[in-house]
């Protein structure tokens, strides 16, 4: 499997949204409950550890080194958890 990151701010809605569904979703199948996402607070992390990955708004999601998703102002809770949902079907590939 591989590890998904996941990029967010602590106070962002949309953040929470997709914290939201990640639990819904490894909660409901075993399979995805095994796979590593790693949770990266944007603004406690310094910007040389953030370099390599490319994004403005959160929550992103990378799968490996694969840009899966990144937010838009205007996604609504259904296209966050359809994204999950997306990342943790590449994760299991």
């Amino acid at each position: 499997m591989k590890k998904i990151v996941c990029f967010y701010l602590e106070d962002c809605p949309y953040c929470h949204k997709a914290k939201r569904a990640f639990q819904e979703l490894t909660t409901d199948s075993h399979q995805w409950s095994k796979v590593p996402i790693e949770w990266v607070e944007e603004s406690r992390e310094r910007p040389t550890e953030l370099k390599n990955f490319n994004y403005y708004y959160v929550p992103t999601i990378y799968v490996g080194e694969d840009k899966v998703y990144e937010a838009s102002p205007s996604d609504d809770y259904n296209t966050i958890k359809s994204n999950v949902l997306k990342a943790l079907e590449q994760s299991s590939i």
